[in-house]
């Protein structure tokens, strides 16, 4: 993710010239100006082996970023004059939708990974030296960028070579991967940890709510709590593997928990543009992979004007540069039908999360993949499925390979069928596919005997107390499950795990004699906190050793050894 290109010169670190040479650098890195491509940060800079987070893959492909520092403050440390206006520095703003964005990222991450503990001013201190707070703010009313921020091309020439992983989707590029959007993520690390952050049913890295929260989810990721020093240095570093980037993104979170303010979207400069401007640089044309931007151009001197009576004309000024120009996009033939890419029917236990996400293929006439066609996914069916995020609908554009992937289903907690209906939109003859799925019954992993009644009894009697168990799953209770209860004999038979044909037994309810309500079976559930608790078990009059086994769905067993006496 990271990047915006051309590192930022330090608050008060140079004088006009060295800021001349410096612009001069950035020209010569084939930096474009709007978009603010950065060199990458020195091989002296990155960790050394062992340092906290390099087991983790860098999210950006370490892209650069911008290294300019909040200002200093106390005695003799630029503090600010005393006519500082009561809303905090400018330095300190940060524009009202991203600053919500940072908000709303960190109450829905309490909510759905409260040991995490992500604080919104770690997110800002991200977005800051990411993309200047989306350009200063430049988005519209839904949160995205106008156009997209795009980090430079990652084909190994002074960044990370990583080839095209979205067929140009996201980034526009159909060799490499480049860092897209507020929270620059790099095409690959967006199909992993991309998030709903608005609710619009999209999964955008060009908007600010879904890259927000994305970059939330994977600062928490290894179960990490951000409020440990090395949890958070571990997870800023999987960001951007460089210890400048630790130590930028740690200047700008300390600075955003003691000062900071909201200012309207759009009201400060862009990053990279002139202080005065009001952050109105144009967003320069796309640079093709292993094209150098063109340096700047000179504003032309006025010629000057010629004596009276000397006979000569005057110098034409040069006409300014025309900025080079964007060549419209080459429309492709439009899909015409879908094609199911999945294996079979998709299916889950009662409240978790299917294995296998919604796939399809748009194709032309001609059978060849369609990019960019609209695909809308609708879930149907009583079981309670969504999305993840809680929709029901999403809408997925494909990418050159036309395949258009729904984001993961969560079974709801009735088990039954659904169908997934994939419809093929911007057609004038409905194409639909329905992709048939199933929840299944909820599952436990683990199952554990919770009471300490004895387990011996005397002959013709009932056992003192009733058996109880408790059923989990990933260590949460698992409630709703269904469990078989057996008595077998002591030994494993010929016929395996056969029910006991004398021994202990059940009694099933009824008003029939006892005699015909005996059992030696029974399938149970697990109540609400996912207990089960057996009836009592009474014995005949057959003495020896038996075996009470308890299954659950999912697989976790619970083999208890009964021992029967002779009658007292």
């Amino acid at each position: 993710m990271a990047a915006l290109f051309g590192r930022r010169m330090r608050r008060g670190a140079a004088s006009t010239a060295v800021a001349a040479a410096a612009m001069a650098a950035l020209s010569a890195s084939g930096a474009p100006s709007a978009v603010s491509e950065q060199p990458a940060a020195a091989a002296a800079d990155r960790p050394s082996a062992g340092a906290p987070g390099q087991e983790d893959p860098s999210i950006t492909g370490d892209s650069p970023y911008y290294t300019e520092l909040p200002e200093l403050k106390g005695p003799g440390r630029n503090d600010p004059p005393d006519e500082t206006p009561t809303t905090g520095s400018a330095e300190s703003g940060i524009p009202a939708t991203v600053l919500d964005a940072y908000r709303k990222a960190e109450a829905s991450l309490a909510a759905s990974n409260p040991r995490c503990r992500v604080p919104w001013e770690l997110l800002a201190a991200i977005g800051k030296v990411e993309s200047g707070h989306a350009r200063g703010g430049r988005l519209d009313t839904n949160g995205t960028t106008p156009s997209p921020i795009l980090g430079p091309v990652l084909n190994g020439v002074g960044f990370a070579d990583i080839s095209d992983t979205d067929g140009g989707a996201y980034d526009g590029d159909t060799l490499h991967d480049r860092a897209v959007g507020p929270m620059q993520f790099i095409p690959q690390t967006w199909e992993s940890w991309g998030r709903d952050g608005n609710g619009d049913g999209r999964r955008d890295p060009n908007n600010i709510y879904d890259a927000a929260l994305a970059a939330g989810s994977y600062l928490c990721a290894h179960d990490r709590d951000l409020t440990v020093e090395r949890d958070l240095h571990q997870a800023i570093l999987g960001y951007n593997r460089s210890q400048e980037y630790l130590r930028t993104v740690l200047r700008w979170y300390d600075h955003y928990r003691k000062d900071a303010h909201e200012v309207p979207d759009g009201s400060q400069p862009a990053p990279g543009a002139p202080a005065g401007t009001g952050g109105t640089t144009p967003s320069p044309a796309p640079v093709s992979p292993g094209t150098p931007s063109p340096s700047p151009t000179k504003p032309g001197k006025p010629a000057k004007p010629a004596e009276p009576g000397d006979g000569s004309p005057s110098k034409p000024t040069p006409p300014p540069t025309t900025p080079p120009t964007t060549p419209p996009p080459t429309t492709s033939a439009p899909a015409t039908r879908l094609v199911d890419l999945g294996d079979g029917a998709l299916s889950a236990p009662a409240g978790e999360r299917f294995a296998d996400r919604p796939a399809v293929r748009a194709e032309r006439a001609d059978k060849k993949p369609a990019a960019r066609a609209k695909v809308r996914f609708t879930v149907a069916g009583e079981t309670g499925t969504t999305f993840e995020g809680g929709a029901t609908t999403v809408t997925v554009t494909t990418k050159a390979d036309g395949v258009a992937k729904a984001p993961a289903l969560l079974a709801g907690g009735k088990p039954g069928a659904l169908t997934v209906k994939a419809t093929l939109l911007g057609t004038t003859k409905p194409v639909t596919l329905g992709l048939r799925g199933e929840v299944t019954a909820p599952r436990a992993d683990k199952l554990v005997r919770t009471d300490e009644t004895g387990l011996t009894c005397g002959a013709g009697d009932t056992f003192e107390g009733r058996i109880a168990l408790a059923a989990t799953r990933d260590g949460e209770a698992a409630p709703g499950v269904a469990a078989t209860v057996t008595v077998l004999a002591g030994a494993e038979s010929a016929d395996g795990e056969k029910a006991a044909g004398k021994g202990p037994y059940f009694l099933t309810p009824g008003d029939e004699p006892a005699e015909d309500r005996r059992t030696r079976e029974l399938t149970l559930t697990t109540d609400a906190k996912g207990n089960l608790l057996l009836p009592e078990l009474h014995t005949d009059d057959t003495t020896g050793t038996f075996r009470l086994r308890v299954e659950t769905t999912g697989g976790a067993v619970v083999v208890l050894e009964l021992e029967v006496t002779e009658a007292a």
